[in-house]
């Protein structure tokens, strides 16, 4: 390149980073064309930033590396059941490594998804819970009607109405996945085959008639001069929990993206690779001017999740608080532990002083409002089934996990009546979290937690580029 083609790349560069700066600049401090409020909530993303960077990202970094959240039951080889299956991609970095079963801590895998209080240490015990619909170990100290409620929880956990499509644990193809060793992070998988999931999501699950096309829409039709304007005259028509739903799932969308940003594959080397921030690839899909304004208000869409999750966490609390619920693993010490920082962690949620207000969803005429909510749930409920389509087996892992951690925060901030009844030494049969719940919950959470602080990287590496 000549001296004054180096000079205008390096101007470009420049520019562009000044450019995705402002937006990250009004994203963090409320300033320039974005407002620091976000929309359907009265909560500016400046003190969202703060909350996260000081007070959870650190808490839950640390609660995903415990042996009760590290460990994903998941079946990757169940059939796409909408369309033919494509293949699974062969990209190498698309595999995902099962974990053998000698690895798995013995209170985990010894058993049900719904097991979380402490096992007898006797063969016998274990052996009689197991006849008990193969409910799992249960502490030696509950009394017999204790027991016979779990063996209740059992058989309405399996009646329970849910907002994702659930694996079944017995099944052969279901293998643990340790999810410390499979990281999220840019594999390679793109083009039609991603694009069609995705365009399957917003395009038949978000309450969007065909004729209104998204923006930035690969698979749609030219639309001339039309950046998208028509799509959100539609959006802000709509009633406040389908335009919930539809932020939703922007926001998981950009966070994803965002995960693959920051953990790209830059080089390799002697077969050794080198993971980290591609800016370029940020820019791509953030940039307000390479994305026609799309950028920015997918990052908002992003904080609007974090709040939904957040505000889940904060609701859940008292289910975990209870003296039955111990996270059990087989390590007494460690569960301990565990329990300890995750009520630490509720703590901070709580005492975060601007959530999202969920009363105001689902608040017209009951009948009406029970229509929505269940439309609301099937739709959210058939996404969690297009992750069965998604090519790439990493990919997947994450897809299904995240998608799983959202349906069960949603499925929390519409049981709040039956987690403030839950009685204290015994499950309740109104609510229930499986283990698989629970664990979706915390890495669904830390991925969004995660995926803030990414943000305040980049923004840092674009100063650095100007």
């Amino acid at each position: 390149m000549s001296g004054s083609g180096a000079v205008r790349s390096t101007a470009v560069r420049a520019r562009v980073a000044a450019r995705l700066l402002a937006v990250l600049g009004c994203v963090v401090t409320a300033k320039a064309q974005l407002t620091g409020v976000l929309d359907d909530c009265l909560c500016d993303i400046e003190s969202i930033d703060d909350f996260n960077t000081f007070k959870i990202f650190p808490k839950i970094q640390k609660l995903q590396e415990r042996d009760y959240f590290r460990y994903y039951k998941v079946n990757l080889k169940r059939p796409c059941p909408f369309w033919a299956d494509d293949g699974h991609c062969s990209i190498k970095d698309c595999h995902v490594e099962p974990c053998p079963e000698s690895k798995i801590p013995v209170g985990i895998k010894a058993g049900s998804s719904n097991k979380y209080s402490k096992a007898a240490n006797n063969s016998k015990e274990l052996e009689d819970c197991e006849q008990a619909n193969k409910l799992g170990a249960v502490n030696s100290t509950l009394s017999n009607q204790s027991k016979e409620a779990f063996i209740d929880w059992a058989r309405y956990d399996d009646s329970q109405d849910h907002f994702c499509e659930l694996d079944d644990e017995r099944s052969p193809d279901a293998q643990y996945v340790d999810l410390l060793l499979n990281p999220e992070r840019y594999t390679g998988y793109k083009g039609p085959s991603a694009w069609r999931v995705w365009n399957s999501i917003y395009e038949e699950n978000c309450f969007k008639p065909r004729s209104v096309y998204r923006p930035l829409n690969p698979l749609a039709p030219s639309r001339g001069g039309d950046d998208g304007e028509s799509f959100y005259t539609w959006l802000e028509g709509l009633c406040l929990e389908k335009r919930v739903f539809y932020k939703l799932i922007s926001g998981l969308h950009a966070s994803i993206n965002l995960h693959l940003c920051a953990n790209y594959l830059l080089e390799e080397t002697w077969g050794k690779p080198c993971w980290g921030p591609n800016v370029k690839e940020f820019t791509r899909r953030f940039d307000p001017v390479e994305t026609k304004g799309e950028g920015p208000r997918r990052l908002k869409n992003l904080y609007f999740l974090y709040l939904i999750e957040l505000r889940a966490l904060s609701k859940v609390a008292p289910y975990f608080e209870r003296s039955v619920v111990d996270l059990y693993t087989g390590n007494g010490h460690e569960d301990a532990e565990s329990k300890a920082l995750l009520l630490d962690i509720f703590r901070d949620t709580k005492s975060f002083h601007m959530h999202f207000d969920e009363k105001s969803m689902f608040a017209g005429d009951k009948k009406g409002a029970k229509s929505l909510k269940e439309e609301f749930r099937l739709h959210f409920k058939n996404i969690s089934r297009i992750m069965d389509c998604v090519g790439c087996d990493k990919c997947r892992l994450w897809g299904k996990l995240q998608t799983q951690g959202l349906g069960t925060a949603l499925k929390i901030l519409f049981s709040e009546k039956e987690i403030q009844s839950l009685p204290e030494n015994s499950p309740s049969k109104g609510f229930q979290l499986t283990r698989q719940e629970i664990v979706a919950l915390v890495n669904a959470f830390g991925r969004l937690s995660t995926s803030i602080k990414e943000l305040q990287n980049f923004k840092v590496l674009l100063q650095q580029t100007r």
